[in-house]
């Protein structure tokens, strides 16, 4: 049987979902494109850190 961990009567998982929702609701589609190119930069930034530590 798989852990379900709870709050209340909403899973942990549910609790995501939910709040993934309102996300996309309140701030759209731009936002996620924002915080995906910031993810993306930071990957980069420390794979470029790391060939100069060399």
């Amino acid at each position: 049987m798989a852990r379900r961990e709870e709050r209340g009567d909403m899973t942990v998982r549910e609790a995501g979902r939910k709040g993934g929702e309102t996300t996309k609701r309140t701030h759209g589609h731009d936002f996620y494109v924002q915080i995906g190119h910031k993810g993306g930069q930071k990957v980069r930034d420390l794979i470029n850190r790391a060939k100069r530590s060399e």
